[in-house]
């Protein structure tokens, strides 16, 4: 009971004298827009972001390959698995405030050598006796948290779940959006491939038609290499467009955790656009965007860590206790009367420790500095991410009304032009083959208008932190 009273008066002092040594995280100062460059002034704090993507898209077979890279995704197993990791070593940062206790039984034959008979005064001729020893020794050791180092490596800890659990929605969202905009550059490329061979079948016949008008001496054998040309133009673009389908499906299989095969898919005509895009407020991106939650608990694990750091300069309290039973040479009675303790109870104040200390606080203060910057890089990132994906989205829209009433004009030229060719030898032949090579340009370009507008729904969603909320 003595020790334990020394133990005692020796903590009250320190625990008075190290209140300040650790210090109360405050959440930084960084300052956002009102609003997001390109969207409209309001106080609506309701987002895009808010939307389930069940809800969000509507075409059944995205939704399914969707759900099916949420429970197959390797990169999203990958997060889940560093989440175990930091869940573990939360469980040893709350374990660590507990003392250690270990129990060691043993077994000891020993026979004393003539010398150390000797040396304790026995020089008789007597055989050397020897003897057994039986013990089982508990030992028990425990560091009081006098200046809060266990209690700031344990809010390190929680930080540190809770960024690895924010990296695991991080992946979501992105895996969310990569499978949304793969599916909607498949129906896109299979858009392209129907138009391009409906093109070359009607230049198919457009051949045939000039060779007619070159019997008629309406038109010359040029114009008849020319239309073939133009056909083969048109053509030639097929095998790529093909290649790039199979790319797409390959790297959306990849993102399904799947081999890669065949996507089952919709159409492009069949997909909807959110008409009004909600983006409420860029102060309420820490609430809803997983990342910047991330770069946060990042930031208050290294303050924390540096809090860690500080207590390593001042003294440490240690109490440990050994106790247990030991007979010799016989079992009998083990318990009885055979019990031995100790109790130690100590300081251990660093003073020359190779800079260890100094340098551990400077590593803890410099990593704490860089979380500090990459959580104000997120945010800026986080505001750029959502005004680009408003401003594509009004792009696509405002082009896609433009683009409707060029493919008008367009066709008109293509039919006028074919007409005047059967009706007037003067025509030349040359403006035919601009109107229609045109045309399709005009015609695939569309496609990326409305694939653009698509993708900028997504974008827009995954950038205001859409796609983990349940």
């Amino acid at each position: 009971m003595k020790n334990r009273y020394i133990a005692y008066i020796i903590s009250i002092p320190v625990v008075l004298a190290g209140c300040k040594i650790t210090q109360k995280y405050e959440k930084p100062d960084i300052q956002t827009p009102a609003t997001y460059r390109g969207a409209a002034t309001t106080t609506d704090t309701t987002t895009l972001a808010d939307i389930r993507w069940q809800e969000l898209f509507s075409d059944p077979q995205l939704r399914t390959l969707i759900q099916q890279g949420l429970d197959s995704n390797l990169d999203l197993k990958i997060a889940i698995a560093r989440m175990k990791a930091a869940a573990a070593n939360l469980r040893q940062s709350k374990d660590a405030f507990w003392p250690t206790l270990s129990v060691s039984p043993s077994f000891t034959h020993a026979k004393p050598s003539p010398a150390q008979l000797r040396a304790f005064g026995n020089s008789s001729g007597a055989s050397i006796p020897s003897y057994d020893q039986y013990s089982l020794t508990g030992t028990a050791s425990w560091e009081v948290d006098v200046w809060g180092k266990l209690r700031s490596t344990k809010r390190s800890r929680v930080a540190q779940f809770l960024a690895s659990d924010a990296y695991r929605r991080t992946v979501q969202t992105q895996l969310i959006a990569n499978i949304a905009n793969s599916y909607y550059t498949l129906l896109a490329l299979d858009q392209q491939l129907k138009i391009t061979e409906q093109t070359v079948a009607i230049r198919k016949n457009d051949v045939e038609t000039i060779k007619a008008l070159k019997e008629a001496a309406t038109l010359t054998g040029a114009d008849v290499v020319n239309s073939e040309a133009n056909r083969y133009a048109a053509e030639v673009s097929i095998p790529d467009i093909k290649q790039n389908i199979r790319e797409t499906e390959n790297a959306l299989s990849v993102l399904l955790g799947i081999a890669a095969d065949t996507i089952v898919r919709g159409n492009l005509a069949e997909q909807k656009t959110v008409e009004y895009l909600q983006a409420g407020v860029p102060v309420h991106l820490l609430s809803n965007r997983p990342d910047v939650q991330q770069a946060e608990y990042s930031l208050i694990s290294n303050f924390e860590l540096t809090n860690v750091a500080r207590t390593y300069f001042y003294p440490q309290l240690n109490i440990s206790a050994t106790g247990g039973f030991a007979t010799v040479n016989t079992l009998k009675g083990f318990f009885d009367q055979t019990f031995y303790w100790n109790l130690v109870a100590g300081l251990t104040q660093p003073i020359f420790n190779q800079g260890l200390n100094r340098q551990r606080l400077r590593v803890a203060e410099a990593n704490q500095e860089e979380s500090f910057y990459s959580f104000k890089s997120t945010m800026l990132t986080a505001t750029q991410e959502v005004s680009d994906a408003l401003f594509s989205y009004r792009t696509a829209a405002e082009k896609m009304t433009i683009r409707q009433e060029q493919l008008k004009s367009l066709q008109k030229a293509v039919e006028f032009n074919k007409e005047l060719l059967r009706y007037s030898s003067s025509t030349n032949y040359t403006d035919v083959l601009t109107a229609e090579q045109n045309l399709l340009t005009a015609q695939l370009n569309g496609i990326n208008d409305k694939l653009q507008q698509l993708q900028a729904v997504v974008t827009l969603y995954r950038a205001l932190g859409g796609g983990w909320k349940q």
